[in-house]
């Protein structure tokens, strides 16, 4: 047999125990808020443990996971050397969202059922702990000579940014991996995403009882002008195209509103929370400045009907996560993964961009050539990510783990 065929054999030998590995991870929960994820990644560093791969704990302070809304982060990295030449890193993240209401299978129980496996991150992205881990002990068990290294991220702060995640061991210099894969779906190969603006708007009016409304401002109303103001920029945005494939154009939503004190009471305040998706043609700081200008301009025209005082608001950025653009180095990743990726799933794997955004870019961001790739279904939506039901089709976890474990002995013999 050829090394890839030996490779092929070793997954398809011991799928069931990464299949059970997968299941223990789904099992302990790591919702995003409240995000206590360091139990998480204790539990993962012990199964890898047990797979003789040994993880390094790097917990990052208290007071900068508070400081972020979140409880505890414990990022773990494993490092496996092999000789000289370039390290591949294989990045995944253990932080999900919370499960919500509609499941028919436990959020948590890594249920299987009809060749799928069930759970909060069966798809995104605790799949790719095991398609990664699994992939590395594939590439080893073939004991051929290798150049380099491989070293797996596992982090836990994608849904908030990345920045106590990648970011972080990044930051602290506690690795410089030379190319990266990180995780994804399996039939395309994402080579560029969009970036993300998000802003917290406070409106302020002035509290008042419902029965003599003229003694207020109503905040709500002040709102109200200023989200009508901000849903018609996305008229304006349809007329942006992206030149990168599979990116459209930018888009704003608003994506939560809170505000007011009781039903008989007139709003005094209103917080509003927009989530901006930047194309990479675009230019952060700019996009951001025009957004602002526009909130501040709806509420400078905003004319209480009864008169009064005006509304005033506060501005507040949330959240900047850059687009990921290719960089040139990545063709190595690319051309590996679609040669290999082709030959395990029988049809042609396409390098495109994606309008969702990822850690991946803090990589990218510091001159890392990456992409991105995993186990999953050709789309967010087919796997129900970040909705009931999420799930996995056991056999995309099968050939993306043959796919990793290819490509790496393609990088690194």
């Amino acid at each position: 047999m050829t090394p890839h065929h030996e490779l092929d054999a070793w997954i398809d030998a011991h799928f069931d125990e990464q299949v059970r590995f997968l299941q223990e991870l789904i099992r302990v929960p790591t919702d995003t808020p409240p995000g206590n994820n360091a139990p998480h990644a204790e539990r993962t560093a012990e199964l890898l443990a047990d797979l003789g791969l040994k993880a390094e704990r790097h917990p990052v302070p208290a007071e900068e996971v508070h400081a972020c809304g979140l409880q505890s982060i414990t990022n773990l990295i494993v490092r496996r050397r092999y000789g000289e030449g370039r390290t591949v890193a294989l990045n995944a993240h253990g932080d999900v969202v919370p499960p919500g209401d509609g499941w028919t299978h436990d959020p948590y129980g890594g249920e299987i059922d009809n060749g799928r496996i069930y759970g909060r991150a069966a798809a995104v992205s605790k799949c790719d702990f095991s398609t990664f881990a699994f992939a590395v002990r594939a590439l080893e068990s073939l004991k051929a000579p290798l150049k380099g290294g491989v070293e797996l991220h596992f982090t836990y702060d994608e849904e908030f940014g990345g920045e106590l995640g990648p970011g972080w061991l990044l930051k602290h210099g506690l690795t410089k991996p030379d190319l990266l894969i990180a995780a994804g779906f399996s039939y395309q190969v994402v080579t560029a995403h969009n970036g993300c603006l998000q802003l917290e708007v406070t409106v302020h009016g002035e509290m008042s009882h419902a029965a003599i409304p003229d003694s207020g401002v109503d905040a709500l109303q002040g709102a109200t002008h200023i989200l009508n103001a901000l849903y018609a920029l996305n008229a304006e945005y349809t007329k942006v195209e992206s030149r990168v494939e599979g990116i459209t154009h930018p888009y704003l939503n608003v994506g939560l509103i809170e505000g007011g004190t009781n039903t008989n009471v007139i709003p005094g305040k209103v917080v509003l929370k927009l989530d901006r998706r930047m194309i990479p043609e675009e230019d952060p700081a700019q996009v951001e400045a025009s957004l602002v200008a526009t909130i501040r301009e709806a509420a400078k025209s905003f004319a209480p009907p009864r008169g009064g005082n005006a509304i005033r608001v506060d501005v507040k950025r949330m959240l900047l996560a850059r687009a990921m653009v290719p960089l040139a180095g990545n063709q190595p990743l690319v051309e590996a993964i679609c040669r290999n990726g082709r030959e395990v799933f029988g049809e042609t794997i396409p390098a495109v961009g994606t309008p969702l955004y990822t850690d991946v870019r803090l990589y990218v961001e510091r001159g890392i050539p990456g992409v991105i790739y995993g186990a999953g279904p050709r789309t967010v939506l087919e796997s129900n990510a970040k909705r009931a039901d999420e799930n996995l089709l056991l056999e995309d976890l099968r050939r993306a783990t043959k796919v990793i474990a290819r490509t790496l002995y393609d990088l690194l013999a």
